[in-house]
């Protein structure tokens, strides 16, 4: 994909007057070619997506804007992707404080599409990392959970992940406390599970974009190796850090092996990745759903919840709450450059 080939012909249909890519100043139904674009450190990116827009959604996002005191200056159609709708990005070069997820998704939802808002965005064709959560973001299950079932304890272990991953729960020691009533189960039927894991609807080409265009793509989880080394392999991810699973005579002990990795320890990984590949802050992306991964998505440039619990959803950057992870590349491929 190339910043030359995102459009699509018929794409321009619904909004006929905005040109794919191109910015606009908007006056009172009107829409002006704008003499300069946007600059991506300074002010809001408001993005609309996943909806069938017309021009009377135009105004009517721009005025919800203006209520919360963010003017918008400028407004973009785009399609990162021929595999997604364009989207319609707001530019309000005085605002500062993002609104907060839960009052955008509430708005979002009386016109049927999802907003959110981002500062400094990450740029698709420069380098950049993408550190995602496994359990329910890369991958639609939560492994410990399908552990569970063949113990005959699902019950028992959902619902203490349940509590875990909407922060009520201490993370590592709720682990331990999961992980201890899996005691032995077969390794086979781990090694069964590994085969059949349900990836994330838009992961893999997710990935395969990002790879194109060089970003380093690295999972952090709270779950276990077994399942992160085989997502490593379907989706072509760099490197995996994961908790380890003890066996004694083919069978679960009920043990984890080593440091756990909790919500700060995915933090630090990010943090050593950014690193390590010498990248700016502002090229950092996080992704999860639970509450152990808000520090992680705090620490990058952009942290976004996927399908996330409230509590997530309200204190992330932004938020996916419906459909493909391909929809991050809205976030990352806003048209702030010439074409």
């Amino acid at each position: 994909m190339s910043q030359t080939n995102m459009a699509q012909p018929a794409a321009e249909q619904a909004l006929y007057p905005l040109t794919l890519n191109t910015w606009f100043s908007y006056n009172k139904g009107n829409f002006i070619p704008a003499d300069t674009i946007p600059d991506k450190k300074l002010g809001l990116f408001s993005i609309a997506f996943a909806g069938d827009f017309e021009v009377v959604h135009v105004a009517c996002i721009i005025d919800f804007l203006a209520k919360h005191e963010h003017k918008v200056t400028a407004v973009c159609q785009y399609q990162p992707d021929l595999g997604l709708a364009p989207a319609l990005c707001f530019y309000a070069q005085d605002a500062q404080q993002t609104l907060n997820p839960l009052i955008l998704q509430e708005f979002a939802n009386t016109l049927d599409c999802q907003l959110v808002q981002v500062s400094t965005p990450p740029n698709l064709y420069e380098p950049g990392l993408l550190v995602m959560d496994m359990d329910s973001t890369a991958i639609t299950i939560e492994c410990i959970d399908e552990i569970a079932r063949l113990a005959n304890v699902y019950d028992e272990v959902a619902s203490v992940t349940a509590l875990a991953m909407a922060g009520k729960l201490d993370f590592s020691e709720s682990l331990n406390q999961r992980v201890a009533k899996l005691a032995g189960i077969e390794q086979s039927l781990i090694e069964d599970l590994k085969t059949s894991l349900p990836l994330m609807p838009g992961i893999k080409a997710l990935c395969q974009i990002l790879k194109q265009h060089h970003w380093y793509l690295a999972i952090a989880s709270g779950g276990f190796v077994p399942f992160a080394e085989r997502v490593q392999q379907l989706i072509n991810l760099d490197e995996v850090h994961a908790n380890i699973l003890e066996f004694k005579d083919d069978k679960l002990t009920g043990k984890v092996l080593g440091g756990i990795v909790d919500a700060q320890q995915k933090a630090l990984i990010l943090e050593s990745l950014q690193q390590k590949l010498q990248l700016k802050k502002e090229q950092t992306v996080a992704i999860g759903d639970g509450a152990n991964d808000l520090v992680m998505m705090a620490q990058a440039g952009l942290g976004v919840a996927v399908h996330g619990k409230p509590k997530v959803v309200e204190q992330a950057q932004a938020a996916i709450c419906q459909g493909s992870l391909l929809q991050l590349l809205y976030m990352l491929a806003i048209p702030l450059h010439k074409q």
